[in-house]
Formats: structure tokens, sequence, C-alpha cells
């Protein structure tokens, strides 16, 4: 029993084997089967039959080992031969090849869990093994640590020197940490520059250690592409997992929220969390705003406010109106841009929210300047200030998806005025040129506001060719009482005059500011002393 008596020509291809030459052979000899994973050998399914004395299906994930080498992924089963006494006197095994099949669901299931960039598990995977391991250690007391990694001036490679680098970058990233991470743990790319690490078996205390190795690991490391050389660094917020981890979402936000703490501190540094954290809480409270903006832009809940700017010449009855932004949540209630737009910055969301503000403004300006046509009444004169964020200002798209607004849009360029933030400006300074240009030829003003809050403010405004100059409110709200504000606002308004740029004075409260402002010659004027701001509506 267990000897080959005949196999057939399909038969004779894949285990490479003549018919001739296996009769009389050990099955074993012919049909050498292991598992395709451990590589252990396979029970035998005519050892099976002989045990059981019934129909046996071979388990999955075999692999045929053929008298050349070959592996093949097999599927079969055996049936016994029995006699009329109902005597097993054989058995009869049917194969067949399904390494193709086998091959493309194994490639599909790779993609489904692996980042095809750096071949790490992939976000779904990691919060898989980590649901599981959350589990364990619920049931078994088991410590781990969980670390989110965010790479730092990666975009710097990536804006510099295209994706190609920043692709690159990762992937020798991910080879120099696998260096260093143990096979038990596991390691993912989340998104982006974005990394997580599970750190299996590792309490606490001791995960810190281990992430600072990390961190100064890629401290060291230099990226060269072409001829460029790049320092980067990694900001990692640490979070333990213990028995008292409740669940997945918030072990993951924490961790998230670590991250950027760390990043706050300086970047390249590891933060760990502890209970009662107040700063990653605060962190935590920021990142819930990327799904309600989000969805904000989605269901249309932004809506625009204008706040009017006086001129303090006389005979002059052109007003300018800064338009601003306001939220409506769920419940319809209000929210201010001081709550939520520091997390839109933080989390690249300007550019998506400047675009919204720039199309809902000129579509309904664009209505109204229709219906003054109409009525035959004169083209509106009132200037109409948008604020600009650096985000949008360093998108190199930006720039165009304006002049496909002023085209789409008929209305009249020299009444907009666009607005950009000096520490903006000066941080971005060839992008902030470029962007002016653009808009100064389509017939638009550029005003720069808080001026003064930089500390080389007028060797930048050589270099900035604006209209309009806005005094930063620290030193308009105490110019009545403070003789060195009174003196700074001034000098500033001296200087713009020379330049030919119009000066702003923002954090207007009263008449006894109002009164200073007009002994210096300050252009406009604009703060709660003079109109707060309201829902806007063109006329």
């Amino acid at each position: 029993m267990g000897q080959v008596k005949y196999i057939n020509p399909v038969a004779e291809r894949l285990t490479g084997w003549q018919a001739a030459e296996a009769k009389g052979r050990p099955l074993a000899e012919i049909f050498p089967i292991v598992d395709q994973s451990t590589r252990q050998p396979v029970t035998n399914p005519v050892d099976l039959i002989l045990q059981e004395k019934s129909l046996s299906e071979l388990v999955k994930d075999v692999l045929l080992i053929a008298r050349d080498g070959t592996e093949y992924a097999i599927e079969d089963s055996a049936a016994p031969i029995k006699n009329g006494q109902g005597k097993i006197i054989g058995a009869v095994i049917v194969f067949r090849n399904v390494t193709q099949s086998r091959q493309i669901a194994q490639k599909l299931s790779w993609q489904a869990t692996h980042d095809p960039l750096t071949g790490l598990y992939n976000r779904r995977k990691f919060e898989e093994k980590v649901s599981a391991v959350i589990k364990d250690s619920q049931n078994n007391k088991s410590r781990h640590a969980l670390c989110y990694l965010d790479l730092d001036r990666f975009k710097i490679v990536n804006d510099t020197c295209g994706h190609a680098a920043g692709d690159e970058l990762l992937q020798q990233v991910t080879q120099l940490l696998k260096k260093r991470i143990r096979a038990s743990d596991v390691f993912a790319r989340l998104g982006g520059d974005e990394f997580g690490l599970l750190l299996h078996q590792c309490p606490i205390e001791i995960a810190p250690k281990i992430a600072d190795q990390l961190r100064q690991l890629i401290q060291d490391f230099r990226f060269t592409w072409e001829d460029k050389v790049f320092r980067i660094g990694v900001s990692i917020g640490v979070v333990a997992l213990e028995s008292t981890t409740d669940n997945l979402v918030d072990l993951l936000s924490t961790a998230d929220a670590a991250c950027y703490a760390a990043k706050e501190k300086g970047r390249n540094c590891v933060y760990v969390y502890h209970q009662q954290d107040t700063v990653v809480s605060q962190q935590r409270g920021e990142r819930q705003w990327i799904e309600k903006l989000n969805r904000a832009l989605e269901e249309n809940r932004f809506c625009l406010y204008a706040q009017k700017i006086i001129s303090l010449e006389e005979n002059c009855d052109r007003h300018h109106y800064e338009i601003l932004l306001r939220l409506i949540d769920e419940s319809g209630k209000l929210i201010a841009p001081g709550v939520f737009l520091p997390a839109a910055e933080r989390y690249d969301l300007m550019p998506a929210i400047d675009r919204w503000v720039v199309t809902t403004f000129l579509a309904g300006y664009e209505v109204y300047c229709r219906s003054r046509k109409e009525q035959k009444l004169e083209p509106p004169t009132n200037l109409y200030t948008i604020n600009l964020s650096g985000a949008s200002i360093n998108n190199q798209e930006f720039g165009t998806f304006l002049q496909e607004q002023f085209e789409r849009y008929a209305i009249p360029p020299e009444t907009i005025c666009f607005e950009i933030t000096e520490t903006v400006a000066i941080s971005n300074l060839d992008n902030a040129i470029t962007l002016i240009k653009q808009l100064r030829e389509l017939g638009c003003s550029i005003a720069l506001d808080d001026f003064g809050s930089g500390m080389s403010s007028f060797a930048y405004l050589k270099n900035l060719p604006v209209d309009y100059l806005k005094i930063d409110g620290s030193f308009i709200k105490n110019i009545v009482k403070d003789s060195v504000d009174y003196a700074t606002v001034e000098c500033f308004n001296h200087i713009s005059q020379i330049m030919n740029i119009q000066t702003i004075a923002e954090f207007v409260e009263d008449n006894a500011i109002l009164q200073s402002l007009q002994q210096i010659g300050v252009n406009y004027a604009q703060g709660y002393g003079i109109e707060r701001p309201q829902p806007l509506i063109f006329g």
C-alpha cells in the first residue's frame, strides 16, 4: 500500500516523473507536498484515506515539489478504491495546478493590506493588527506601545525636487527604520509621510528610548537627489497600549495628537502622552476639526461676512470692505474663524477654504454687478478685500485658479483686493511676489496685513509691490496713551506715503483712536469702533 501504480500524462508533466519510472515507487517520492507558508511536509492524502476510510480533501495552500525542484500550487482530493466486499484496495488522487490563480489571489490580498510604494502594511492592515493587540491587552493585561511618526521637512524635498524624489526618500527612510525594528513589531505607512509603529510587548517606560533611537537615526540620515543633499527629521508621538485602552479610534487619535505635540515642541523630537495631558487634549480637539471642516465644505456650511473700512480723507465716498469667514455648525450655531482656522491651517485645509471663499464671493458679486447693469446704474466702486493664506500662496496652482475665476465671473477686477499677512509674505517671499504680480496683471490690488509684526518690515516692503498697508493692531489700540506706539504708526505711515502705498489702521475701537489716526494722516481705518462684521450684502 502507498506505492504508485499509474499516473496520467498531466501528472507526468507536473511531477516530472514518467509513468514507467513512477510505477512501484512510494507516493511520497513521486508526490512530495509541503505547506506553502511553513515549508513543512503535509500529510499524504492516501494516508488520510487509510486512517479515515473516506473521501479526503487536501488542506489549502499546498505546494507540489516537482522532480526538478519546480513548485506548483495545487488543489486535490483523494478517494478510496474498494473491492466487491468493501475492502480498500487502493486510492485515487486527483489534483490540479492552481499556481496562476493563487498568485493572483495572493497579489490582490497583498495589495489590499500593503502600501505599494514602501511595501509596509497600509493603514487598514495596521488598524486590524492594533485592534487585535488591544483585545489581547484587555484579556491578558499585556503591555505594548504605539508610536505615530511624521517626517519633518519632507515637503521641502517634494516641492524642491518633485514627487519622484519624495517617493525615493520614503523608500529609503522605510529601509533605514526597518533595520532597527523587531520582526515582532508592526510597522506601517499610514499615508503621506506618516508612519505607525506598534512596539509589541514593550512597556511605556522603554518605548521612548526606542522612539528616540529611531529619531536619531533619521536625524543622522542624509538624502541625496541629483546635486542636492537634504537633512530631514521626524516627530514621534508615543502612547501606551495597556489593559485600560478602550478602543482603536481613541488610541490612534491620541497617538496622532501626541505626534503633533512633538511638532509643536520644535519638531524632530519625541512626545510621550500621559493621562490628564492638556497639550494632547488640545491637539485632539484640533484634529476633530478636520472632519468637521471637510463636511462643512461638502455641505456648503460656511458663510461670508464683511467689515467696513472707512476713508479718513475728506470728500472720499468710496468704502472698502474686508470679506470675513464664518462657519455654521450642525446645530446652526455661528462659529468665529479664530476657533477653526488654526486647525485648518495646521492640517492643510486652507487652500480648499480659500477657494470656497473666492468662488462664493465672486459668484455673488457677479449677480450684483449684473443687477446694477440691468437697472442702468453705474458699475460698483466699493473695494472688497479677500484674505489669502500662506498655504494658498505656496500652492503653485492657486494663481492659475484665480485667473480662471476672473475669466469665469464678469466682475470689475479693480474692485477686488487680495490681502496677505506680512509674516506669510516674508516667509514665502518668492512665491508671494510671483502671486502678487499675477494678481496685479489681472487688475486687482494687494494689501499687506499685520504690518510691523516682523522684525525687518521695511526691508521687505521695498520688494513687495503692494497698494495698501494694514498697520498691525497691536500698535493701534494703545496709540492714544503710548507715545512710542504713536511715533511707530507715524513712522509707518510716513514711509508708506513716500512709497505711494496707502495705509489702513486696524483695531480702531473708539473716536480717540480715530482722531489720532487722522492727525497722523493714515488713509483708512477699520475696527469695532467703526463697524462690527456683518453678513455680506452687496450694495
